[in-house]
């Protein structure tokens, strides 16, 4: 129950904050430095793939659905990326598959709090 508690007051911090940055990463995507666009684009694919798609927070939707791609989901994801890069969901798998390996042997997924 702490965790929860704790979670929960946590989010109500960090929602507000993560809607200024999606306004921010809307106004870098136009106007700002590509680094600064593709590092918060990347952040959100995580969180997405992190609450949406119940993957890890370390791994993006792509990688997640290359491993997962026997599920409805993860073939749609494939489906529409192959369209823009031939075999990205696999690529970005290949890539990140070691530090999902990693964070696992560590044991970066079990409860953090309390």
């Amino acid at each position: 129950m702490k965790e929860r508690l704790s979670g929960f007051l946590l989010m109500a911090v960090v929602v507000p904050m993560a809607l200024m940055g999606y306004l921010v990463l809307c106004w870098v995507g136009l106007f700002g430095r590509a680094e600064r666009g593709r590092a918060g684009v990347r952040a959100l694919d995580h969180f997405v793939n992190a609450t949406l798609f119940d993957g890890y927070a370390w791994e993006s939707v792509s990688s997640h659905a290359w491993r997962d791609r026997h599920r409805r989901w993860a073939q749609w994801v494939i489906w529409v990326t192959d369209h823009f890069q031939h075999g990205h969901c696999q690529r970005a798998n290949k890539r990140e598959q070691p530090l999902v390996d990693l964070m696992l042997a560590k044991g970066l997924h079990r409860q953090t709090i309390f």
